[in-house]
Order: structure tokens, then sequence, then C-alpha cells
């Protein structure tokens, strides 16, 4: 088996189709499509998406790695057809040679905070759209359907993953984890049009996308994610590149649109006393039953500052984290911008797009930190099949349970 898991996605936002593999998950983990199509539904949902989310309705086509519902050990490869490909055939063709630049097809208008400007300068085309197709959020798809399959994986160990939306624009709700379990958080998330368990706030939250919608703009928002039943020893203190925390935060930062990601109480402890923000450590003498009952050890904290992870390592506490997605850039009242061509000053090229796409963001985010988990999880204990896999992390919650 690889050292760690590796994942890799390609394709267009209007080509034939996404293709992604993931390789390294043992044997014998249950996958089967409807698992995958799932994860797919809940990201085209959410109030103040486009137009796309009526074409397309996603589905995965399972083309290795899975026989008979079971993962067989070898690279797992999906197709996620783009039903909008017949509309682009010409202007994405892989074979016809493309006119002379400018042409009716072109796209010289880069627009304002996205990756045109800068990507078209990188790779040295005249064609806008030789950038914005890959770096548009419709591949965000390939990385939900990866990440149904390392949710299934971990969900082997008890371990799940949630999110919320907690903010919209200048809408924003107080924090019911204080008050209420996350699992029932993460099943109201997922009844609500905007991923937000608080009725107030989701009417709240509609009407300022309704405004927004009305006046050609965008808006964006943050949740909140949280992954439960991780044992402590995930990630290392070691090396920079092997802190959990660092893992979670770069997947997560690259998520288009995404500007911050906190974990625990984050920027907020730059308001307190060390005194008010460390996650005292207390013990609990457990009997031999309840220690082979519950991953839990001896050791247990009463508040989650740190947000499940110290030195880059799992506690044994809920990773907690926050992201913040910025406003979509593409605006029906589109900026200003300069033709790459002419040099003009134009108003921006406008791309069918979302009013506000921070719930679907959320579900793209549990994928990718099922993915960093899943990779930390078989770096801990891996295997080639999941009976050994299992052998190993009981014989780790054994070892941690006679401290």
């Amino acid at each position: 088996m690889p050292e760690r898991l590796r994942y890799l996605t390609s394709g267009e936002s209007h080509g034939k189709a996404l293709l992604c593999t993931l390789e390294g998950l043992p044997s014998s983990v249950p996958v089967s499509s409807e698992d995958i199509n799932k994860d797919l539904r809940r990201r085209q949902g959410g109030y103040g998406r486009g137009g796309r989310m009526k074409i397309e309705s996603d589905t995965a086509q399972i083309l290795s790695g899975v026989r008979h519902g079971k993962t067989i050990g070898s690279p797992i490869s999906l197709l996620i057809e783009n039903k909008d490909w017949q509309n682009w055939q010409d202007i994405m063709s892989p074979d016809n040679p493309q006119s002379p630049i400018p042409n009716p097809q072109s796209v010289t208008r880069p627009r304002p905070g996205h990756a045109d400007l800068a990507g078209t300068l990188k790779y040295n085309t005249h064609d806008v759209r030789d950038i914005l197709e890959r770096s548009s959020a419709r591949e965000t798809a390939a990385r939900v359907a990866l990440g149904a399959i390392a949710r299934k994986f971990l969900s082997e160990f008890g371990v799940s993953i949630g999110s919320y939306v907690m903010q919209i624009g200048s809408v924003q709700i107080q924090d019911p984890r204080l008050k209420t379990p996350y699992p029932e958080l993460f099943l109201k998330a997922d009844l609500s049009p905007l991923r937000c368990p608080d009725e107030e706030g989701t009417q709240k939250m509609t009407a300022l996308i309704d405004d927004a919608i009305q006046k050609g703009d965008t808006l964006g928002g943050i949740f909140k994610l949280a992954v439960l039943g991780v044992p402590p020893g995930l990630g290392s203190h070691i090396h920079w590149d092997r802190r959990l925390d660092g893992r979670l935060s770069q997947a997560i930062m690259s998520i288009q649109a995404i500007k911050g990601v906190e974990i625990g109480t984050g920027f907020r402890m730059a308001e307190r006393f060390g005194s008010e923000v460390m996650d005292e450590i207390f013990y609990r003498a457990q009997s031999t039953e309840h220690r082979a009952q519950t991953k839990k050890v001896g050791f247990y904290r009463k508040t989650n500052n740190a947000g499940g992870i110290e030195g880059g390592i799992s506690n044994g506490m809920p990773i907690v984290l926050r992201a913040v997605m910025k406003p979509i850039p593409t605006l029906r009242k589109p900026l200003r911008s300069v033709d790459i061509i002419t040099k003009e000053p134009f108003e921006a090229a406008y791309e069918r797009s979302d009013t506000c796409a921070v719930p679907a963001a959320s579900v793209v985010a549990e994928a990718m930190t099922a993915l960093v988990i899943a990779e930390a999880f078989l770096e801990k204990f891996g295997g080639d099949s999941m009976d050994e896999v299992k052998r190993n992390y009981e014989g780790y919650l054994e070892q941690i349970g006679r401290f």
C-alpha cells in the first residue's frame, strides 16, 4: 500500500466530464455509487445556487477499484459526466484547432476576483477560458465524490463529519452547539435550504440572498465543521508538513473562494488570557469493561478551545474548525476590468454563476476533511486490508487504554 493516500482530479467545467482517482485505501471498504451520489446531491443544494444546478444532476460512475460493493485495494477511479457538454462541444473541443485570437469564442476580459488574469499571465495564453474552465468550482464535484469514499472508510471506525452554516453576509446566528449536540445539528443542517440549523437565521439569510439577487450581487459567509470520534494520536509534531492542523487548513483553503480557516476558538483566542483558552486536563478512572466499549481514554477535557488538535496531533476531542467564504466574484452587475488584447477598459465578462454557495462549500469542506483524516488514519494504522487496519487500530486503543 502507498505510504500516503493519494488523490487527483481532472476535467474542465464545460468539458466532457470530471475524472478522479483515489489510491491507498485498503481492501474491503464498503462502497456503493449511492454513497457517493448522496454527497454529490448535498453539494448541489442550497438556496442561492445558479442555473448550472438546473442542468446538472451529478452522479458518479465507478470505473475501477471496487468489486461487488467493496474496494479491492487497487486505485479507485470515478467519472462524473458534465451534461452541459452538449452545449459546449465546439468551444471546448479537444481536437478542432482554434481560430486566431481574438475570435467570437475567446474570452479576453478577465474578471476581478478570479484566477483569470493571474492564470493567463502564468500560462502565457490570451484566451481566459483556458484558465477559468479549470479554476471553476465545478471541479469540487470530483473532490466531494472522493471524500464520500474516504467518509465510508472512516465510518467503519465510528468517525463522522458534519457541518453547518453560521453566517451569510451580515446575518449570523449564535453557535447552537452550546445547547444542541453536533449529530443533531448536522441533521438539522441537511434539512435546511441553507444548511443552517437555526430556522429564524435561515429565514433572515434567505431574505438577504433575495436582496442580493435583485441587485445582481453575491454573498459569502462562514460555516463550521466538526469531526467526531477521532482517536488521539493522528498527525505529528515532528515536521511541519505532518501537523494535522496544518494539513486540514491547507485542504480547506484549497477550496475555491475560501479566504480564512480557524481551528477551535481560533482568532478569538487573541482577545483572551492564556488561562481562559487552555483546555485543562482531567483523569477519570475506567473499568476494563468500560475501556473495551469506548475509544475514550481516562484523560479528558471539559473545554475544547484547541479544536481537538494540540501540537499538530489529535487529542481525542472533536476536531472543530470554521471557514470563511468570500462573495462569489462573478457578478451579474459586472465590475470594471481591462481587455488583455486591446488593453481597453471594459465591464468584466459574466459567466453563469451562483449568488451564494456557502452551503455547498461546507459540503466540499467535509469531503476535504474526510480525505485528510483518512490519510492521517492510514498513516497511523495502515494495512492492505480492513482486517489489518482494524487489528492495528484496536491494538492502539488497548495500548492507550492502559495508560
